[in-house]
């Protein structure tokens, strides 16, 4: 008896299925399909299941298999897959289904996953088939046994075209991040109040990932129950004791004056008093530079990171105060490798208007770039947001810029409307943040109390590569 194995044409626009009356024992379907880290995102996102086995590298780099493995019903839903488009095909009414996880799947497998009629009930239109998942080194790693009732009606279905959906891998500019750091040699980071839960977490997963050596500085009796809450081992940290957040600040700015520290991350204080301790007359660590803060995003939607300056601490500066955020700025973009950013300085318009400070500032400042005195980036404005980031914008306007809708850096008019813009990328845009403060002796993370721990981790990886290209231009 001639038995064949139908291999599956996805590239068909139709589905076309093996009634009941034409199936014979040996009669099967295969199909051959590489697993990716979008499949098994997708798949716990649509499923639920986010166990960190499937979703965390570090975590599952301590795990038994040392990276991260596929969900095992990802492969099994493979098997529908063949019964339900190919064969038996439309029509097909899944039974049941034994299953035997044999080994694990990893990213990047090519599966080849078959079905094979084992046996038929004749009354009932019943197949058993085998079912069995092969990896490309011939591994079977899923088998067993599926009974369906197959279609008795011959039936030929156009194949329905699905939205793509979009999934941004949140970790894969953060591990980029990660791995830019990792070479670099830990620095000391001064954390200002620690007495939150999130400030301590991510301040030690930091530490425990290399990038920083924490030196907690703040009330110690107060960090040591608010660790002993939450089961937060502190073997190893170096705490220093003050009374109070003020004492904090004022602490931790002496110690980055003095080298103690490299770098200071905000805790569970107000940034202003912080910042005042930064730019006291007194003590502080002013540079020629005025301070601003910028905001370093990775957007879902938008092909590279996008930073966004000042969201944080010049609330309405003057042009002079501008000129030092954007130069700020590009320093911070050449330490992430980007060696001539393109800086867009946003308004409200794309042209020139006095009716606008917003618009004549970018003007001022374009041409100081056109004149050298802006330096290291190209830089054009006004533009509005959308001429500034979307290329399809650009062309309906007829903007000839070699910045327009390919921005690196937009530089905001205000914090007001940096502040909203950024928050807008995060919880609306599903953007990833990290930051930095600029301008003064050393680099400064300045994160909110509803940060995560990545966003504190990230922002402690761009103050290392801060650190690390201002050593290489000083050597």
């Amino acid at each position: 008896m001639d038995t064949q194995v139908i291999p599956i044409d996805t590239a068909s626009d139709f589905l076309e299925n093996h009634p009941f009356a034409g199936i014979r024992v040996g009669d099967g379907a295969s199909l051959v399909r590489s697993v990716t880290n979008r499949d098994i995102q997708l798949f716990a996102a649509v499923s639920g299941d986010v166990n960190p086995a499937h979703v965390d590298a570090l975590y599952a780099k301590s795990s038994h298999f040392h990276e991260i493995i596929a969900h095992g019903m990802l492969g099994a839903s493979l098997i529908s897959t063949v019964l339900g488009t190919r064969f038996p095909g439309p029509g097909t009414i899944y039974l049941g289904q034994s299953l035997k996880f044999r080994k694990p799947v990893h990213i990047g497998d090519t599966l080849t996953v078959t079905v094979t009629v084992k046996s038929l009930d004749e009354t009932r239109h019943r197949l058993i088939l085998e079912t069995c998942c092969v990896n490309q080194n011939g591994d079977v790693v899923i088998d067993g046994e599926a009974e369906v009732m197959a279609p008795i009606e011959k039936l030929r279905i156009h194949r329905t075209d699905l939205p793509e959906p979009l999934l941004a891998d949140k970790n894969v500019r953060y591990d980029q991040l990660l791995a830019a750091a990792k070479d670099c040699p830990r620095i000391r980071m001064g954390v200002v109040h620690p007495c939150s839960r999130e400030v301590l977490e991510g301040a030690l997963a930091a530490h425990r990932l290399g990038l920083i050596e924490a030196v907690l500085i703040g009330p110690v009796a107060r960090v040591h129950a608010l660790a002993e809450l939450h089961g937060i081992d502190l073997t190893g940290i170096l705490l220093v004791d003050v009374a109070h957040s003020h004492a904090a600040a004022a602490k931790a700015v002496e110690m980055a004056r003095t080298g103690e520290v490299d770098a200071l991350m905000k805790g569970s204080l107000h940034s202003d008093e912080l910042l005042t301790e930064v730019v006291s007359a007194n003590g502080g660590m002013r540079t020629a530079r005025r301070i601003s803060h910028v905001f370093v995003l990775d957007v879902p939607r938008y092909p590279k990171p996008l930073l966004i300056t000042d969201a944080a601490i010049n609330v309405s500066p003057d042009f002079d105060t501008k000129v030092d955020i954007v130069k700020n700025a590009i320093d911070l973009a050449h330490a992430l490798g980007i060696s001539e950013p393109k800086v867009a300085i946003l308004s409200a318009v794309e042209t020139v208007t006095s009716k606008l400070r917003s618009a004549m500032d970018a003007a001022a400042l374009s041409k100081m770039a056109d004149r050298g005195q802006i330096t290291g980036a190209l830089v054009d404005g006004p533009l509005a947001f959308d001429n500034a980031v979307s290329m399809a914008a650009v062309r309906t306007k007829g903007i000839q810029s070699r910045v327009a809708g390919d921005a690196d850096i937009l530089v905001v008019p205000d914090l007001e409307s940096g502040n909203t813009l950024a928050k807008q990328l995060e919880y609306l845009g599903d953007a990833q943040v990290a930051g930095l403060v600029m301008g003064a002796r050393v680099p400064i993370v300045l994160t909110s109390r509803a940060d995560s721990a990545h966003s504190r981790i990230a922002s402690c990886a761009l103050a290392l590569l801060w650190l690390k290209h201002q050593r290489k231009i000083q050597a």
